[in-house]
């Protein structure tokens, strides 16, 4: 089942674990550090080919060594980068993340080429042609906040194909712009504080009920340790998570995408779907970087 992202495109630098920023020229001996391709379509992308797709991914890197990094590892791991656009003379996004000894992970980010991503940049041919559309960070890459691009979504949307929609950032502005595209997608599956950054309300449950009022079919509002929660038009449900013992929360949200979408391809309801994606999630929070711990679809829904 061919599935495309589009949007954003990061390498993260991990390091684990680490307790605290040494003064000075200090050095802080760790574990692990690893270099891995991230972001909400990236780090979905790998996800996605490990659960069993064929996966196409769209956006842009810029043309330094970071992009080649970035193109050399997810051909690796089976993506098809063969439509990702190369920015000259911009720099590719990345994410320096010192991961703490309970899996949270503060970050230093430069958002690099992601910022210039249009409609122009994406093949609208394999966009028809997909059985699923991913959106990944919307409110970062908001010049694809474009009518043809809206119209594109409505168009394959009615002939079929399933579009869900995740986002990056945490910042009021970029989500609140994000809401635009909610008419056009299926469902969108926000962490807790970027539901509530959106719409301004106080807890997951008034936040999922006005993002749902934009036009979505359903809003999963992932919760961390708590699980999610799937709203649709037939009423509300919590999904717990798995009890798993948690190395890195780095990429958890992507691989819950990956995971839930996997299960409406395979004809899974959404409740159903989400524990998928909720499965994957755990599977993930076990290494270090968005790709550790996600081998297979089998083993990932050995853990339901």
């Amino acid at each position: 089942m061919t599935v495309v992202t589009v949007g954003v495109h990061i390498v993260d630098i991990l390091a684990r674990p680490v307790e605290h920023i040494p003064e000075g020229q200090d050095t802080v001996l760790v574990d692990q550090i690893r270099l891995t391709a991230a972001g909400a379509a990236a780090g979905t992308a790998v996800d996605l080919v490990k659960l069993g797709h064929d996966v196409v991914t769209m956006g842009a890197v810029g043309d330094d060594e970071l992009g080649d990094f970035l193109l050399a590892v997810l051909a690796k791991r089976g993506v098809d980068v063969s439509r990702l656009v190369r920015r000259t003379g911009e720099q590719t996004a990345a994410s320096i993340l010192p991961i703490r000894p309970d899996g949270g992970r503060p970050s230093f980010h430069v958002p690099g080429a992601n910022l210039g991503v249009t409609f122009a940049d994406l093949d609208v041919d394999v966009l028809r042609g997909a059985r699923a559309i991913h959106l990944g960070g919307m409110d970062v890459t908001f010049g694809l906040g474009d009518p043809a691009f809206f119209e594109l979504l409505d168009s394959v949307r009615s002939a079929g194909t399933i579009v869900t929609m995740d986002l990056l950032s945490e910042m009021p502005d970029l989500l609140g712009m994000a809401r635009a595209f909610l008419p056009h997608v299926d469902y969108v599956l926000p962490n807790e504080s970027q539901a509530r950054l959106m719409t301004g309300a106080p807890d997951a449950e008034e936040a999922a009920a006005a993002l749902l009022a934009d036009g979505p079919r359903g809003v999963l509002v992932t919760l961390g340790e708590s699980g999610s929660l799937v709203v649709t038009a037939g009423g509300s449900e919590r999904v717990p998570a798995l009890k798993t013992d948690v190395s890195d929360t780095t990429g958890c949200g992507d691989a819950y995408c990956a995971g839930f979408l996997t299960g409406l391809l395979h004809g899974q309801d959404v409740p159903a779907a989400a524990r998928w994606g909720t499965a994957a999630a755990a599977r993930v929070a076990t290494g270090l970087g968005s790709d550790a711990g996600l081998t297979d679809l089998e083993s990932t829904l050995a853990l339901l």
